[in-house]
């Protein structure tokens, strides 16, 4: 029988990719928490699925799902386990950035990639810094790179280095590029650095790289902060690829957090129809509970249209083949940015009705709580950066570079 909550927010899951392997990734999700791991298991089987193909295009063996199809796989895998939901949709996003970036002559790469379900992170947050000093046809990169979510899970990982002299000292003018790197390669170690309050099984360590070789033929140059515009104009394999990575980013994070609040809300209003409040007050009476809940679900259902509409225009664009521009690019971020600012509303309300109780017993709130926190904070949907940038574009003057 399907609860209020369900009539009101419906989230089927019949049609989903994913949907064999939900509850198996819902079974093991406390456990990933407490051991900061997510399941051997539910990785092997994500591997052997068709979810690893969801965002690739048909020329290099992928699904080519569109932005909404992924969107609501990553939706169902937050709602059971926020961290393996993270992993996910890290590999989802940055996949699409390497296919955009390494472009058609490097298609035959990117297939096997996807022929083997193989997984791909890209550490390249606060604090990395690679330099690539050419050697012959290789280049030996030495460096860190950081926020490399899922790379404990994953095969690949994606390397944006500085040129480097013999002495390693950094090429002027900078000369950045991009490459693919085989998380077994000699001299790659993953250090679990992500000592995170939430999403603690996401594995989102660093990378240290020690003389790592790499074919000079399988790096190309990196777009940096002109990445978006760039993609607009360079050969690509598929025109979905035209989209900016940060952008689509966006979207899949939206969705997670649309699932994560909505799992909540409906753990809540189940509970609250049988729960006590001081003095033996019925929960379900009090008129602030029904005022919290109600406003929380009309947040959830208004941070999900948008996402959704935003998905729409997305896959739109991609299926007319046309290109993104600077607007199209911001207001996509800017939607995700503020519906996420409605979720993070409604996960304080859901908090309100928790109350001390919620505070006292270790159900599944506190985790899923800890875990949303880090969705509006992550860089690309964080309200301070977009709203920033929208401003600037709204008056006319030069955007920052990110």
């Amino acid at each position: 029988m399907s609860s209020p909550v369900d009539e009101f927010l419906p989230a089927p899951i019949d049609d989903l990719v994913v949907a064999p392997l939900l509850d198996v990734i819902e079974k093991q999700a406390e456990e990933a928490d407490r051991t900061r791991r997510i399941d051997p298991i539910v990785i092997d089987a994500l591997k052997n699925s068709d979810v690893m193909r969801l965002p690739a295009s048909r020329e290099i063996g992928g699904l080519e799902a569109s932005m909404l199809a992924i969107g609501r796989e990553l939706e169902a895998i937050a709602a059971r386990c926020p961290s393996t939901a993270w992993t996910q949709w890290n590999h989802q996003c940055v996949f699409h950035l390497f296919a955009g970036t390494l472009g058609p002559d490097h298609a035959d790469l990117l297939s096997g990639l996807i022929a083997a379900g193989e997984w791909v992170s890209f550490p390249a947050g606060a604090g990395s810094g690679v330099y690539g000093r050419i050697d012959g046809d290789e280049v030996s990169l030495t460096g860190r790179g950081s926020f490399a979510t899922g790379a404990a899970y994953g095969d690949w990982c994606g390397v944006v280095f500085a040129v480097a002299d013999e002495h390693g000292k950094r090429l002027e003018p900078l000369d950045l590029r991009f490459s693919m790197v085989r998380n077994d390669s000699h001299g790659v170690r993953i250090d679990p650095t992500w000592d995170g309050s939430g999403l603690r099984a996401s594995a989102t360590d660093d990378i240290h790289y020690d003389d790592v070789r790499v074919p000079l033929d399988r790096c190309v140059p990196w777009f940096g902060a002109n990445r978006a515009e760039s993609l607009r104009v360079v050969p690509v394999i598929n025109h979905r690829y035209r989209e900016d990575w940060v952008g689509i980013s966006d979207l899949m994070l939206g969705w997670m957090a649309v699932g994560v609040t909505r799992r909540a809300l409906a753990e809540i209003a189940d509970e609250s129809r049988t729960r006590k409040a001081i003095m033996g007050t019925k929960m379900v009476e009090r008129p602030t509970v029904q005022v919290n809940l109600g406003e929380a679900m009309s947040l959830i259902a208004s941070a999900r249209a948008a996402v959704t509409e935003a998905c729409h225009e997305v896959d739109r664009r991609i299926e007319q083949r046309t290109v993104p521009d600077t607007a199209d690019y911001f207001r996509q971020q800017a939607i995700v940015s503020m519906a996420v600012d409605q979720l993070s509303h409604a996960m304080d309300l859901l908090a309100r009705v928790e109350g001390g109780n919620g505070l006292r017993e270790s159900g599944t709130f506190a985790r899923r709580q800890r875990d949303f926190r880090a969705m509006p904070l992550h860089i690309n949907v964080h309200r301070d950066r977009v709203t920033h940038q929208v401003g600037r574009l709204a008056l006319g003057i030069d955007l920052d570079a990110f």
